[in-house]
C-alpha cells in the first residue's frame, strides 16, 4: 500500500516538472492499453475497439485492447483502480460502472473515488426485441402479450449487471409484470438463444441488435429513447406504446486509475476528444445506431457528474427490486 501511494506521489511531482508536450511523447512511449470489462464480440469491445483504431491513428502510437470479462465488469474496473497511474492502462466501461454500487453489496472499489475521469464517450440506444416466431405483431400486441404471459414468459440478458439485465429489470418495472429471466454468458449466446425460440424476448443495445433487426430474424417491438432512431426510424419508442418515463441508453466513459496526473489526463482528454472526431470512427458509429456524446460532455467533469447522476438513479431502483449480483 505505502509502495502504491509512494509511487503515485511521485508521478505527480514528475508531472509538475514536465511540459505538456513531453506527456504527449511520453504517451507514445509504450502502448496504451483500454481495458474492456466484457468479451470480445460484444457491443462494448465493438465501441472500444472502434475507438482505439482513431485513437492510434491520432497517436501515432497503437492503442490495445484488453478483454477482461467478469462479475458484470467489477473485474476490469478493480484491475485498472490498481494499475500503475501513468496513463498506458485505461477502462473503458458503460452503464454498468453507475449500477455496480447497487449490485454488489462488497464492491472492492469505489467509482466515483478510485478513478480518475478522462470523458464520455457515446451513447448506444437499447431496442426490445422478440423471437421471429412471437404471437404479437404490433407494438400494442406486445404489451398485452407480456402483461398476460407473466412467468410463462422467457426474457434473456447477457448476465447480471449487463445492461440487457437492467433493461429487461426496467421494462417488467414499467409493465407492471414479472417474467422469467434467463442469463447468459455474454449478449451474443442469449441472442443465439432468442433466434433459437428458446427464449421469448430480450433488451439490448443496437450495436449488437441492428443486424439482426434489418436482417427480419427477431421482431422489433420498441427503441428506449424519447425520440425514434435516424438507423431504424420505423420502429417506435417504447413511449408511443404508453410507457412514458420509459428511457435508458447505455453511456460509456473513459477513466485512469487514481494518481495519473493532471497533465496526463489532459492529453488523454485530447486525444480522446480527437479520436471522436474521426470520421472512420463516426461512421462507423452510426451505422451501429451509436450516438457520439455533445463536446461538453466529452470531458472529465461532464464524465463526473454524469457517472454521480446515474449512480443516484440505478441505486434506489436495484435495490427496490431486491436484485444483487454477490
Amino acid at each position: 500500500m505505502l509502495k502504491t501511494i509512494f509511487r503515485r506521489a511521485a508521478l505527480a511531482a514528475f508531472a509538475v516538472c514536465l511540459p505538456a508536450g513531453a506527456f504527449a511523447q511520453a504517451l507514445a512511449s509504450k502502448p496504451i492499453s483500454i481495458v474492456i470489462p466484457f468479451a470480445a464480440g460484444g457491443p462494448t469491445d465493438s465501441i472500444g475497439r472502434t475507438l482505439a483504431q482513431a485513437m492510434t491513428t491520432a497517436l501515432g502510437q497503437t492503442v490495445l485492447v484488453e478483454n477482461r470479462a467478469g462479475a458484470g465488469g467489477t473485474v476490469a474496473s478493480g484491475l485498472v483502480a490498481r494499475a500503475q497511474p501513468d496513463g498506458h492502462t485505461l477502462l473503458l466501461h458503460h452503464i454498468g460502472m453507475s449500477t455496480a454500487p447497487g449490485l454488489y453489496r462488497k464492491l472492492a472499489f469505489n467509482p466515483l473515488q478510485d478513478f480518475e475521469f478522462i470523458g464520455q464517450i457515446a451513447d448506444v440506444p437499447m431496442t426490445v426485441i422478440g423471437r421471429a416466431d412471437l404471437p404479437a405483431t404490433s407494438q400494442q400486441e406486445f404489451v398485452a402479450y407480456m402483461k398476460k404471459g407473466g412467468k410463462n414468459i422467457n426474457l434473456a440478458h447477457a448476465g447480471l449487471g449487463a445492461a440487457s439485465q437492467l433493461c429487461g429489470m426496467l421494462l417488467q418495472q414499467a409493465l407492471g409484470t414479472e417474467v422469467t429471466t434467463i442469463a447468459y454468458q455474454g449478449t451474443a449466446p442469449a441472442i443465439t438463444a432468442l433466434m433459437g425460440s428458446q427464449v421469448d424476448v430480450m433488451c439490448d443495445q443496437t450495436v449488437q441488435t441492428l443486424p439482426y433487426i434489418k436482417a427480419n430474424k427477431v421482431k422489433m417491438f420498441g427503441v428506449t429513447t424519447p425520440e425514434r432512431l435516424k438507423a431504424i426510424a420505423q420502429a417506435p419508442t417504447l413511449r408511443e406504446a404508453g410507457l412514458k418515463d420509459f428511457s435508458v441508453v447505455v453511456w460509456h466513459g473513459l477513466y485512469a486509475p487514481k494518481g495519473t496526473p493532471a497533465p496526463v489526463l489532459e492529453q488523454l482528454n485530447q486525444l480522446l476528444r480527437t479520436a471522436l472526431k474521426d470520421p472512420q470512427l463516426v461512421k462507423r458509429l452510426d451505422d451501429l445506431g451509436v450516438q457520439i456524446v455533445a463536446p461538453n460532455l466529452q470531458t472529465p467533469e461532464g464524465l463526473r457528474n454524469h457517472l454521480s447522476q446515474e449512480i443516484a438513479r440505478w441505486t434506489p431502483l436495484i435495490r427496490a427490486a431486491g436484485t444483487y449480483a454477490d
